[in-house]
């Protein structure tokens, strides 16, 4: 009989990179993305006291948190609390303090999900230390991470980041109703993660975004009651174009057109050999909309992306929501380091080779 010891406790939750559907989730269409080997690390032992000690020396900071506090109040992007809410509802009470650390080697405000890895390392300590009401799995840690990142908070991502970083590898997510998320594939040669050193602007981005691309949905739908957006095709564009004002057109013209990219590039996943060129043109297909249509880039990620593009690369995008933050690149076998020094020499704050990562896990 192995008895398991809950007096130290370590929890290990990676980053994700999105590969394709960036502004696509919350749309309710489907995504393609990775976890990778950048990680949020949770070390926690028991202490005597009923409180949760805190301390994240990465951005320098503490916390202190009574575990009979309950939090009937959310503060702004509190995801400590809005967590303990969240599992508190599936049967999970503290009931005893742990002096806790959490240190991270994932880029920090730039589209790879930091903060969702935090909140499911977070979430899977408390399940750890505490159970639940119900078996704990891969996926049932994404679904309560993004309820205590997004819905608790009225926030307008997706769930991309949390179920990616709950389950790992390379996964497709089809985030509208029935929601459904299967592994497509554990590797994938030659990816660079590239920082720009902006820092993203998340929720103004997004909100914008969604906002407008719901819009347009719903002028179509006052004429088409039954009108699905991921059953659109992109030579029918123009066709519902007609429906929609002119200025949030482009809203809609992305929708579908990166919803094409991102299922013609589920077709390479689901191959037997991978065309790493045909994704990565399909990457910079996806990039050229994010920039040209959605203008969710910046100067420093376009000229991070055409350097990486110049050197040789199969495919770049922006990563994330936007407005700053990262690129991703497939590089060919043998020119990673090449590119990863025409990226730094476009002003890139770090570029670096990263790999496929499993999902959260105890150590």
């Amino acid at each position: 009989m192995i008895i398991e010891n809950k007096d130290r406790i370590t929890i290990v939750a990676p980053g994700r990179i999105c590969l394709f559907g960036d502004h696509q989730d919350y749309l309710g269409l489907p995504v393609i993305a990775c976890a990778i080997n950048r990680k949020i690390t949770l070390a926690a032992e028991v202490n005597s006291e009923d409180n949760f000690n805190i301390s994240l020396p990465d951005i320098q900071s503490q916390r202190i948190i009574s575990i009979s506090e309950t939090f009937e109040t959310l503060q702004a992007r509190d995801y400590f609390a809005s967590a303990l809410r969240v599992v508190r509802r599936y049967g999970c009470f503290p009931s005893k303090g742990y002096n806790i650390t959490i240190k991270g080697d994932i880029p920090i405000n730039s589209g790879v999900s930091s903060s969702s890895a935090l909140v499911v390392a977070w979430i899977h300590f408390l399940l750890k230390a505490f159970g639940c009401e119900q078996p704990v799995t891969s996926k049932f840690i994404g679904q309560l991470a993004h309820e205590a990142e997004v819905l608790e908070h009225s926030e307008p991502g997706g769930k991309m980041d949390q179920y990616t970083s709950s389950m790992g590898n390379i996964v497709y997510i089809e985030t509208g109703t029935p929601f459904a998320i299967r592994t497509i594939g554990n590797s994938l040669e030659g990816l660079i993660l590239a920082d720009s050193g902006v820092a993203k602007k998340t929720i103004g981005v997004l909100s914008n975004a969604k906002e407008n691309a719901l819009k347009a949905v719903d002028h179509i739908q006052q004429h088409f009651p039954g009108f699905e957006l991921e059953k659109v095709t992109v030579p029918e564009i123009d066709v519902f174009s007609e429906y929609i004002p002119e200025k949030l057109q482009p809203y809609f013209y992305a929708a579908v057109k990166n919803h094409a990219i991102t299922q013609e590039a589920l077709s390479e996943f689901e191959k037997n050999t991978i065309d790493l060129e045909k994704v990565g043109q399909l990457m910079t297909q996806h990039h050229t909309i994010l920039k040209d249509i959605l203008k969710v880039t910046v100067p420093e990620i376009d000229a991070m992306v055409d350097a990486a593009l110049n050197a040789g690369a199969h495919g770049a995008k922006i990563v994330g929501s936007g407005g700053g933050g990262s690129i991703v690149v497939i590089a060919p076998e043998g020119k990673e380091e090449i590119i990863c020094n025409a990226i730094l020499n476009a002003n890139a704050k770090a570029a670096y080779q990263v790999t496929v990562a499993k999902g959260t896990h105890s150590k």
